[in-house]
């Protein structure tokens, strides 16, 4: 595998061939042993390919742009030459305003980084402070956490500029201070409306800075960053985003596609996970919040609990929802992708046009720093579940990018109804699906078969009947309601006695009534041989890779009627995370 690192300013190219330097160590890369140390404590002992490149150059003090697809470890190349530079320097270091700015899309995305530094610092054991901020901050909570200042500061840039605006930076001592700048999923940050505020804090950037930019795809957003902040960058592509299109979704993803009609999408997806033809855990994508809660209130009928991502929740709920979901507290979840639909669009025209009442309402509604389908970190993802078709290519691949991270197996399904065929063909096309070679091909789903769906037919359509408009409205209200409560309410308690997060469940049932008992379970009468034989296989996948050795808590014990804080001092131990396992077919 070769590795193109160009010199923007005297436009060389160089190759780098990485299947020499596979075995190289973070030692050689020249890594402080402190730091190696605490990779090693984390598990990691070999670096990853855009890291063998990368790390050296930050060290040297060069910019560097870096292209490499979601999972290959672009966070770790700029952390851990970042946290060097501030371990060998930080006697010496002017401190009127943190030396090192990570700037962000997401307040996920933020957390997560954050969540790494700390992480790095505490195994290292070395004074060095980080901070995050958010929007939602006060002008006094910013300047607090200001305070000191620290040495790392992790942000999106509509925060950096609130800060500038109120004056809890000054532009003066950005510029004596700062001497790193890491613009983390730079793709993204223009496209999500931050371009005003990356203008605005770019005139306090010094010259001497050393400036950073990671991102999954190559763009116009990117090149327009480059210009903007970077002086005669190195720019790194491996070819998973390159010119090798059989590389853009990685082989160790096998891709299914199953044709259905639009209004049988209900049907063949309780299919697929009633009759266990997928590896958990499952990530299932949606184009709407009111699909999401449709597919939920759906699936609870027969026993499938499920859990809803999106982006009117509170932002302390969608981070506790993700980390519960890593954790594998529970296997299903629903994340509704509301850059593929018009939903994101409406809110967006109804704030800018409607009256002071309804602008406050869409506020609230959707946030706009939140992106589900970039700049979250799914953990242990093994199947992807497309029950939408996103409208384009790019978003395709960054739905599967959530499987199959770090060089893991995975699989992803998707239902196409006749209307979404040319999509497909579309994706086929530029992913490079080639069936004659097995090269990246998107295959028909080989375990479910007509008869199978059929036999669920009449109840699956019997109980679509009663997911209607108005209860999907209602649901959708109340797990919002429930969502702010639990975030405000608990909060404080969280932050004291975290562990005690597993009493809080995002997978609960949202129907008034009980799911009735004869649909929790697939009568064997109503299987095929072709499905048991094809339920037995993915069963014997999951016991021979040990996903069936699942190891859960303690039973949580509820009243119906209880109050949540009362209930906070049982002691519940976090469920194991679940293991990653193949579908059964070889590769």
């Amino acid at each position: 595998m070769a590795e193109t690192i160009e010199n923007a300013s005297k436009e060389t190219v160089k190759e780098y061939d990485f299947d020499e330097a596979e075995d190289h160590s973070f030692e050689e890369l020249g890594l402080d042993a402190r730091l190696v140390r605490a990779l090693l404590k984390k598990g990691i002992d070999k670096p990853t390919p855009i890291q063998r490149v990368a790390v050296p150059l930050i060290l040297e003090g060069k910019d560097v742009v870096a292209r490499a697809k979601t999972g290959s470890g672009k966070t770790f190349a700029y952390l851990l030459p970042l946290l060097q530079k501030l371990f060998t320097n930080n006697v010496d270091r002017k401190k009127l305003a943190p030396n090192a700015f990570v700037l962000v899309p997401t307040r996920e995305l933020c957390q997560q980084v954050y969540k790494e530094v700390l992480s790095i610092i505490e195994l290292c054991r070395v004074q060095l402070k980080a901070v995050q901020l958010n929007g939602n901050m006060l002008a006094n909570d910013l300047r607090a956490a200001l305070t000191g200042p620290p040495d790392v500061l992790i942000s999106t840039p509509a925060c950096i500029q609130k800060c500038l605006s109120n004056d809890v930076l000054q532009g003066a001592s950005i510029s004596s201070s700062l001497e790193t700048l890491v613009l983390d999923e730079a793709d993204l940050l223009l496209s999500y409306g931050y371009e005003n505020d990356i203008k605005a804090f770019t005139p306090h950037v010094p010259r001497s800075c050393q400036c950073l930019l990671m991102s999954a795809t190559s763009s116009a957003d990117v090149d327009k960053l480059k210009k903007l902040i970077l002086h005669n960058p190195f720019i790194l592509t491996l070819p998973e985003v390159g010119n090798h299109k059989d590389d853009i979704i990685p082989k160790n993803v096998e891709q299914f596609w199953i044709p259905c009609p639009a209004r049988d999408k209900l049907l063949y997806i309780l299919s697929v996970l009633k009759l266990e033809l997928v590896q958990k855990k499952v990530l299932i994508f949606t184009n709407s919040i009111d699909m999401s809660f449709r597919l939920k209130l759906f699936l609870e009928k027969f026993g499938i609990k499920s859990a809803v991502l999106n982006a009117e929740l509170p932002q302390n709920s969608r981070l506790h929802i993700l980390e519960e979901f890593n954790a594998g507290l529970f296997d299903y979840l629903i994340a509704a992708d509301v850059s593929q639909s018009k939903e994101k669009d409406e809110a967006t025209k109804e704030n800018n046009g409607g009256s002071r009442k309804s602008k406050k309402y869409v506020k609230e509604k959707l946030d706009s720093e939140f992106g589900v389908v970039r700049g979250i970190d799914f953990k242990n993802v093994y199947t992807v579940i497309n029950l939408e078709m996103p409208q384009s290519v790019a978003g395709y691949v960054h739905r599967i990018g959530r499987t199959g991270r770090a060089y893991n197996s995975g699989a992803s399904i998707s239902l196409v109804s006749p209307d979404e065929m040319e999509t497909l063909e579309e994706i086929k096309s530029f992913v490079g699906d080639d069936e004659n070679n097995g090269s990246n091909s998107i295959v028909e789903f080989p375990l479910l078969t007509k008869n199978a769906v059929e036999s669920l037919r009449y109840r699956a359509e019997d109980v679509a009947k009663s997911v209607t408009k108005i209860a999907v409205r209602e649901s959708r209200a109340q797990d919002l309601r429930n969502e702010i409560l639990n975030s405000e309410k608990l909060k404080a308690h969280f932050e004291s006695k975290p562990r005690d997060l597993d009493l809080l469940k995002h997978d609960k049932v949202l129907s008034k009534n009980a799911p009735p008992p004869h649909l929790r379970d697939v009568p064997d009468y109503l299987l095929d041989k072709t499905t048991k034989e094809a339920k037995q296989m993915v069963k014997l996948a999951r016991d021979a890779m040990g996903n069936n050795h699942r190891h859960r808590g303690p039973k949580r014990k509820f009243r119906k009627d209880s109050d949540p804080l009362k209930a906070i001092s049982t002691s519940v131990s976090k469920r194991s995370r679940k293991g990653v396992v193949k579908m059964g077919a070889s590769h």
